[in-house]
């Protein structure tokens, strides 16, 4: 999986088609990432204690990782992430600018 985390995305299809965020974490075995502000579901979490107060929180749900694209931190334009090998190591690189992060 060529996305990783705290790498920024750019969200290509579904409710949040256009959306820009931050990686939070990356599942390379499920191919899914939750990304900041992006796929926020409500949840209502119920008062274990009694000093504790019932609530409805705001939470980021996973997407396929087929439905994001990498944004170059160069270019700042979505694209395609290319392999380069630089000093013996492989490092991944933008297809538009070349760009290497």
């Amino acid at each position: 999986m060529k996305i990783r985390t705290n790498d920024t995305v750019v969200v290509l299809s579904g409710k949040d088609k256009g959306k820009q965020g931050k990686v939070i974490s990356a599942d390379p075995e499920g191919r899914k990432v939750i990304v900041e502000g992006v796929n926020v579901a409500k949840r209502h979490q119920k008062a274990r204690r009694q000093e504790e107060q019932s609530e409805i929180i705001k939470k980021e749900t996973p997407i396929y990782v087929s439905k994001v694209m990498l944004v170059c931190p160069k270019c700042g334009k979505p694209t395609r992430v290319g392999h380069k090998i630089a000093d013996g190591k492989k490092v991944r690189a933008c297809k538009k600018c070349g760009a290497e992060f």
